[in-house]
């Protein structure tokens, strides 16, 4: 190899090393003062009417490649809600569906609800209800496994439900045919106001009332 092969190969590799620094610092988690985090993330959060991850949020703040720490996030959240509590504020900050989203205090509920008259208005029925509840606490499950259980045709409440973005197709089982598998979606979670599934009320507790 010549002197002039060597020098224009160290040239590379040394432009090469540049350029990683240069995109690894440019990644880099940055830092912004507390109170304008705080501000822009009340912001962004009264920007929206659904959960919205922490990625989400690290995204719309500080767009890619760079981006926030969780551990800001979560810091941010608490000192607002803080203030929130300090000032007699009637909402918080809380997780809900795999997000953080702004949620009235439930002795308002009856504000919230007067303010919601077309989702009262369009409130689900017995049998969507208890179709729905099947779904929530046997999925991933069968339209079979349903209709068996509920002893009537569910095609129909099913096709409703999906419709309304609380049930969607997750897979389809192994076996012959292979039919298609049903769960509960975010919407669904977001309307009954949970976090994750395992939200859900454990049916011992159901029992045990039903025995009382």
């Amino acid at each position: 190899m010549s002197d002039t092969d060597q020098i224009t190969d160290e040239t590379v590799e040394s432009s090469q090393a540049t350029a990683e620094a240069a995109t690894t610092e440019a990644a880099s988690e940055i830092e912004l003062p507390a109170d304008e985090l705080a501000l822009r993330i009340e912001a962004a959060l009264m920007a929206t009417d659904r959960p919205m991850p922490a990625a989400r949020l690290s995204e719309v703040l500080a767009p890619p490649p760079a981006k926030l720490s969780a551990k800001a996030l979560t810091k941010a959240v608490s000192s607002l809600n803080k203030i929130y509590e300090q000032s007699g504020r009637s909402f918080r900050i809380e997780q809900l569906a795999g997000g953080w989203q702004i949620l009235t205090l439930p002795q308002f509920a009856d504000v919230a609800a007067a303010m919601n008259k077309a989702r009262q208005q369009t409130k689900l029925s017995g049998p969507s209800l208890e179709t729905l509840a099947i779904i929530a606490y046997k999925q991933p499950v069968l339209k079979a496994e349903i209709e068996a259980i509920r002893g009537v045709a569910c095609g129909e409440v099913i096709r409703a439900l999906m419709e309304r973005k609380l049930v969607k197709i997750v897979g389809r089982a192994e076996e012959l045919g292979r039919p298609m598998l049903y769960g509960t979606t975010k919407s669904f979670l977001e309307v009954f106001g949970l976090s994750s599934l395992k939200d859900l009320p454990k049916i011992e507790d159901f029992k045990a009332k039903a025995s009382e």
